[in-house]
């Protein structure tokens, strides 16, 4: 645990070649734990500054500096963000942040928290989405060990120029879809979801290849988007929000195992539950950036009533019942799992 095996390192060298200097957390003293995390974001990103450099740092001080973690960010390690949940399963990586729906039915539990309109703010539905894991999905990272589970905070429409109030303003509209099962809802309403990567939806914006995407606030800094829209269009509050894209944070079972107790405990104690609350919590506070610097430029802001959500959310049940019978197929009761997650993000929200 404390150093890699020659086999690790070569692998490690195999696919990130010369890897670059990570970013070291903490006092620069030996550790006898020194784990390696891996993520997909560049290290100006919101996740990597908020959250994962503080993370780590209070890991390191709990344990007085026994475990030392190394922050890899934008895939320094090698591979693909795909790939990262695999990196963790095969001990390339020790620690990992992925999105589940990278991975398209392979962690179909956790991405059932992608559906449409399964998400009210982010720290209430990401508390719900750890409370739903513990109860059905403790087999679906099988080798590891899951530190935290949560989502981002809700989409919205960011529109180059057309307000979306209802249904109909959706019709033949070309939109960017985050995920498989949101583009399947939003051709339901109407309108022709584009499957572009995000790295490539901003040249698509300036190009008028679409006319808007689905995306959290948190993303307008990186992509400029409040240069690109000038409306954006988002459910009233209380109620569902358009979608939200799960994650998990993942840790080698084996480098878990292989520590003492004492240091396994500093790892409970700032992972679980708690976490993922502090997670989600986060991720509500970025979207005031993204607002405001929209807001700063000028443009427009619209809110879907509540009800017109509700009949959204209505016409696009066949969405659901089609994932309903993903996860009976993979041998659950999906029927009985989507209402369960229904009731604990209704009952966190309240």
């Amino acid at each position: 645990m404390s150093g890699f095996s020659v086999n690790r390192r070569q692998m490690l060298g195999i696919m990130g070649g010369a890897l670059a200097a990570p970013a070291i957390i903490g006092k620069a003293r030996a550790a006898e734990v020194t784990l390696r995390l891996h993520h997909m974001l560049p290290p100006v990103a919101p996740m990597h500054k908020a959250f994962f450099e503080p993370w780590s740092k209070t890991i390191r001080e709990q344990s007085d500096g026994r475990i030392d973690i190394q922050i890899f960010p934008a895939m320094q390690l090698g591979g693909k963000p795909p790939q990262l949940a695999e990196q963790v399963a095969n001990n390339v990586v020790d620690i990992a942040w992925t999105l589940t729906v990278y991975t398209p039915g392979r962690y179909p539990i956790s991405e059932t928290l992608s559906l449409p309109f399964m998400v009210t703010t982010a720290e209430a539905t990401s508390v719900a989405m750890h409370k739903f894991m513990d109860e059905f999905g403790q087999d679906e990272y099988r080798g590891m060990k899951p530190l935290a589970y949560h989502v981002h905070a809700g989409g919205k429409f960011h529109m180059r120029d057309k307000a979306i109030e209802n249904q109909t303003d959706l019709d033949g509209l070309q939109i960017r879809a985050p995920n498989q099962n949101v583009g399947k809802a939003l051709s339901i309403l109407g309108a022709e979801p584009v499957f572009f990567p995000v790295t490539e939806m901003a040249v698509g914006l300036a190009n008028g290849v679409i006319d808007g995407t689905c995306l959290p606030y948190e993303v307008v800094p990186a992509f400029k988007l409040h240069e690109l829209t000038s409306v954006h269009c988002a459910p009233a509050e209380g109620g569902r929000g358009l979608y939200a894209n799960s994650f998990a944070l993942l840790m080698a079972g084996s480098a878990y195992d292989s520590m003492p107790d004492d240091l396994k405990a500093v790892i409970d104690a700032n992972s679980g539950i708690d976490l993922s609350r502090q997670i989600g919590k986060q991720f509500d506070s970025f979207e005031s950036v993204g607002y405001k610097m929209c807001a700063d430029r000028g443009n427009k802001f619209v809110e879907i009533p509540k009800d017109e959500i509700e009949r959204w959310q209505s016409a696009t049940q066949p969405v659901v019942d089609e994932w309903i019978e993903t996860l009976n197929d993979a041998g659950h009761d999906g029927k009985a799992m989507i209402d369960r997650l229904n009731q604990l993000i209704d009952a966190e929200t309240a």
